[in-house]
């Protein structure tokens, strides 16, 4: 039987005493000249951009939006297999649920990756084929980190509860497998540290630190369980160089570093 999604995780990030998650949001417009003639450039700058964090990164995420072209679904195969390469396990930020039989066709990317994002508006029976992989991690989407969040999942709910404090109630009760974990964003703390209490023992997937702005602190006080969880940096990572054609590749490792320093530096006051 193969090694569970946060098995495998919580040995990766004891290994390399890092809880880094790195976004693979590869957008074409943004990618340095010096790979734009290659056959696949977003393979190829992600391949330049894996060399040099690896050794920081607990996990890579590579959002799916960004790869939704042929050749763009090319790169995502190649920078999978190449993450996979060096040991570093990788999230699909792909957001997915449908009805039943469409979910299942959407759980078939977890073939590809060792953990995927979800959307649990459709309720149980739309996460059910991703869960039912007792093998593979899912995340589920709670409080997200974009301003609009709110919109819906602050709403309270006749029970007095907002909307989000639901979706990490059901979480917990899909969690038979112990593969569930949540997406909650680093740009709501209050958020962030009342889900914590609620649901003491999932592991989260918290972004928005970085270019969102999110509490770095807080992350890391409210979002690991047990030592295991993960903070995403994207943008800020990847695109560290994106005014050195040359040595960009360079820049995001040296960014990655520093984001494994600063993250080590509040995991340290937090043990």
């Amino acid at each position: 039987m193969s090694e569970d999604f946060f098995t495998k995780l919580a040995t990766r990030i004891d290994r390399i005493d890092s809880v880094l998650s790195v976004g693979l949001d590869t957008q074409s417009r943004r990618l340095p000249e010096t790979v734009r003639d290659e056959a696949l450039p977003q393979w190829a700058f992600n391949r330049r951009i894996i060399d040099e964090t690896h050794e920081h990164t607990a996990c890579y995420k590579p959002n799916a939006a960004f790869y939704e072209t042929p050749d763009g679904w090319r790169a995502l195969e190649e920078t999978i297999a190449y993450a996979h390469g060096k040991d570093v396990p990788v999230i699909l930020d792909a957001k997915r649920a449908d009805i039943g039989h469409t979910s299942r066709e959407y759980a078939q990317l977890l073939e590809m990756v060792d953990a995927i994002t979800v959307n649990p508006y459709l309720g149980r029976d739309a996460i059910q084929p991703f869960i039912q992989r007792s093998e593979k991690g899912v995340f589920v989407l709670c409080r997200t980190s974009n301003p609009g969040g709110e919109d819906l999942q602050n709403l309270e709910l006749s029970s007095g509860e907002p909307l989000y404090e639901r979706v990490a109630t059901l979480a917990d009760l899909w969690n038979k497998h112990g593969n569930v974990g949540l997406v909650v964003g680093a740009t709501a703390p209050a958020e962030l540290e009342a889900i914590r209490s609620q649901v003491p023992t999932l592991p989260f997937l918290v972004p928005g630190i970085g270019a969102q702005g999110g509490d770095t602190e807080a992350a890391i006080t409210h979002g690991l369980a047990d030592g295991v969880g993960l903070i995403n940096s994207s943008r800020d990572i990847i695109f560290a160089g994106e005014d050195m054609s040359n040595d960009f590749h360079r820049a995001a490792g040296e960014a990655a570093k520093r984001t494994k320093r600063m993250l080590n530096t509040y995991r340290s006051a937090d043990s």
